[in-house]
């Protein structure tokens, strides 16, 4: 499962509802070389994840907030192993392509809410970086335009479904097996 969107599209927080509702749902837990925040992640240093890299364990790697970031294969075949189901956040498009190399019918749910929102909600929660975070929502918007072709199972505004909902869409999705398919990225995102 990928769930790609803009800080504060609601990765988390239909995250726990997916594993409310069917415990074999499991977040991912990204490496993370860096400050900031530490939930949901599993701490290491730029060196271990430059070693991951040159040994071919990882499957993406990205910076962001002054991290390093990394999906590493071990990490994510351990979960599979356990019988869950690997949740992924994800905020380049590039990322949700570059782990489709590890062997899973992965289902690829692009996750929306308007910039307002995504301000709001990081307010609220009480992020210290918003001006970041706002400025991530226009990257993520940029990449999903430059990447307009790219195939998502869902497309869902955390705007205006619950998280209870979307949650639901996203297991009957994983339940029918669904294919993910070009959708019109442009109108969608605004």
């Amino acid at each position: 499962m990928i769930l790609y969107g803009p800080p504060g599209s609601g990765k988390d927080t239909i995250t726990r509802e997916l594993t409310r509702l069917r415990p074999e749902f499991a977040l991912f837990e990204r490496l993370k070389a860096g400050s900031g925040r530490t939930t949901g992640y599993r701490l290491t240093t730029v060196d271990h994840i430059e070693e991951l890299s040159r040994a071919g364990e990882l499957l993406y790697r990205n910076a962001r907030y002054d991290a390093e970031y990394a999906i590493d294969r071990q990490g994510v075949a351990a979960l599979v192993d356990a019988d869950r189901i690997p949740v992924l956040h994800m905020g380049q498009v590039v990322g949700t392509s570059a782990v489709s190399a590890f062997p899973l019918h992965w289902i690829r749910v692009l996750l929306w809410c308007p910039l307002d929102v995504t301000e709001s909600r990081s307010i609220g929660r009480g992020d210290k970086d918003v001006e970041a975070r706002v400025k991530v929502w226009h990257e993520t918007r940029e990449d999903l335009l430059a990447h307009a072709s790219e195939p998502w199972t869902l497309t869902l505004r955390t705007d205006q479904l619950s998280p209870t909902a979307s949650a639901n869409a996203i297991i009957d999705a994983l339940t029918a097996t669904a294919s993910a398919k070009s959708q019109s990225i442009g109108e969608f995102v605004g």
